[in-house]
């Protein structure tokens, strides 16, 4: 697996389509913010994020060798994404949209929580023309698919070809329509605990029962994760949260990094749970930093921090001081 930019006929380890923007992160002293005419904040900055451009960049961070296709703006915000890419290991190669670039303003409090405001600014009749994604789908050993809605429109020829898929559904209800051919049509699905509330462990489960999932992943912030695998369908199992390296500032692209942690797993044969771990690891690692995708976690760091969270564990089992895990029970009371 390569950390370089490749060849052209080099295979992907990992080819993300959709999700580059640029993100103005405001911080302030509390979410929500109380109406006022204006207010004082500390300086304000861009960073390149959004959902694809944390997965393409954390993942070649990881060593994966990364193609990233996307529709974008020949604008100025354009132009700060091509920047970042072509900055690091990832292959970038974006189709040009007469209607600009994705951005977002996210407000940010002291404990590192957001509160985003998306702009999309995608038509739905945009589409990525066939001869500029089909080359690139054809060198990948996986795909990671946005929720950008051209996205959708490539998930047959990703089909055809047997490519293994994920997605992050992110605060999806289990209601909204525009998230569900991602959800039934994906291997891996990731989504947030918050956006199903008390339904969470329903809206898994129409997941798995309705679609192709192998597993879905809810993630809690600092209440680690629920997952769900499609062998053994019906136990929801939970795993605690990753002990960040340092203070939570901001945690913007977290979930993103939790993705590309959860994808080291898979593409190196790791069993779920351990896959699970190592997404909170990342996760925990990119809360550390203020910014967007400004704390990616290398290899070495990811394994590393997973031993010595291993080896914390052991200790407080020899020592009694163990934990027991959350029973199916205690886990359908919090989320029925």
């Amino acid at each position: 697996m390569g950390s370089t930019k490749e060849a052209a006929e080099t295979p992907y380890d990992v080819l993300v389509v959709g999700g580059a923007g640029v993100d103005t992160v405001v911080r302030v002293d509390a979410l929500p913010v109380p109406y006022a005419d204006s207010y004082g904040v500390s300086p304000i900055s861009e960073w390149v994020g959004h959902t694809g451009a944390g997965v393409a960049l954390g993942c070649a961070e990881l060593g994966f060798t990364t193609g990233f296709l996307d529709v974008i703006g020949d604008d100025a915000l354009g132009g700060l994404v091509r920047e970042r890419m072509d900055a690091s290991a990832v292959s970038f190669h974006p189709s040009v949209s007469p209607h600009g670039t994705r951005r977002a303003v996210n407000l940010v409090d002291p404990q590192g929580r957001r509160m985003s405001f998306y702009d999309a600014r995608d038509p739905l009749d945009l589409r990525m023309p066939s001869e500029h994604y089909l080359p690139h789908l054809r060198r990948a050993r996986h795909v990671h698919v946005s929720i950008m809605n051209f996205a959708r429109f490539l998930l047959d020829d990703i089909e055809k070809l047997g490519l293994p898929v994920s997605t992050d559904l992110h605060d999806w209800d289990g209601l909204d329509l525009h998230h569900r051919d991602f959800a039934l049509r994906s291997d891996i699905v990731f989504l947030s605990a918050a956006g199903a509330g008390e339904r969470l462990a329903e809206v898994m489960r129409q997941i798995i029962s309705d679609g192709r999932a192998e597993a879905v992943i809810a993630t809690a912030s600092a209440g680690g994760a629920y997952v769900l695998a499609r062998q053994g369908a019906g136990s929801l199992r939970h795993v605690p949260a990753a002990v960040p390296p340092g203070p939570v500032v901001d945690s913007n692209g977290a979930g993103d990094a939790f993705a590309c942690g959860f994808l080291y797993g898979r593409l190196h044969g790791r069993e779920l749970e351990e896959c699970v771990r190592l997404g909170a690891v990342a996760g925990a690692y990119a809360c550390t930093v203020e910014g967007t995708h400004t704390a990616l976690i290398d290899e070495a760091g990811l394994t590393g921090a997973l031993e010595d969270q291993d080896r914390g564990r052991d200790q407080k089992t020899a020592s009694g001081e163990g934990v027991a895990e959350e029973p199916e029970a205690a886990l359908e009371a919090q989320h029925p």
